[in-house]
């Protein structure tokens, strides 16, 4: 404490300073970090439901199951341990009755959702999926379909087999090779850590689009068939956060495999908020 025209200030000791400064930057690393591992972790649990379905549905060697094999090649791109992707094959139950199912759904502000669900008990499951979304004002509704159309989508890092950069325009003239309709750049979905590049084509001619991506050097991360919207939707922050919620809600879902939507994401609402 030190007095000065009759004033009293406070002098805090340099070591507490410096230990309190440190304190503070560490709360800083500890929110990024901590909400990055959650993120990862929720990626981590939708592969593995992902990959238990397909060899449930087609067997646990990726070489006779081709959907098998894409999941796999999903979960090695986002550096998914080994030993985690075989504990899941190994852990997916015998082939049983489980059906494939589609769930059409709306959510406030125009916003559409396509799920696909694995699921040998469908009212158990339709019943889980209507409670997340009555939780964020949503419902199943049918409809939603009429908003999506059906493109073969092959993905691609930032960075080619050789470690070189991919920049749009590269992209771009390996697409009108590949016969490809379009290719633009990865939606910043919660889940990514690093959004790649997407080539669209048609659904019939995805196998030919992916094997010339391929050839050209550039890495594929995953090739499948999806649903995309045929118009986006914006929505103000507070909306968006709501909608974030609800997509994480759904992918956690043990029946839900894929979820579709078409949010239009602002990069200044954050995923992590």
């Amino acid at each position: 404490m030190t007095m000065a025209n009759g004033e009293v200030h406070w002098v805090l000791p340099l070591v507490l300073w410096r230990r309190w400064a440190g304190h503070n930057r560490w709360s800083k690393v500890r929110n990024v970090k901590g909400a990055r591992d959650g993120a990862r972790s929720r990626l981590f649990q939708r592969l593995a439901t992902m990959l238990r379905a397909a060899a449930r549905e087609g067997g646990p060697d990726p070489a006779l199951n081709s959907q098998l094999a894409n999941v796999v090649e999903q979960c090695r791109a986002k550096n998914m341990p080994k030993a985690s992707i075989e504990a899941a094959i190994q852990g997916a139950p015998p082939p049983t009755s489980a059906s494939r199912l589609l769930y059409q759904a709306r959510a406030p502000g125009g916003v559409a959702l396509l799920l696909w669900v694995l699921t040998s008990n469908p009212r158990r499951s339709q019943h889980h999926v209507g409670l997340i979304l009555s939780r964020y004002g949503g419902t199943l509704s049918d409809g939603a379909r009429h908003g999506f159309e059906e493109k073969g989508v092959v993905r691609v890092g930032h960075r080619d087999a050789m470690g070189r950069a991919v920049g749009l325009e590269g992209a771009l003239e390996v697409a009108l090779e590949a016969g490809a309709q379009d290719v633009c750049e990865e939606e910043e979905e919660e889940e990514e850590e690093e959004p790649g590049l997407k080539f669209l084509c048609s659904p019939s001619s995805l196998a030919a689009v992916r094997t010339h991506v391929e050839a050209s050097g550039l890495l594929v991360l995953s090739a499948s068939v999806e649903f995309t919207p045929l118009i986006r939707v914006g929505l103000p922050p507070e909306a968006q956060l709501r909608a974030r919620g609800l997509l994480r809600a759904l992918r956690a879902c043990p029946d839900v495999l894929r979820v579709f939507h078409n949010v239009q994401w602002e990069p200044s609402v954050r995923a992590d908020q």
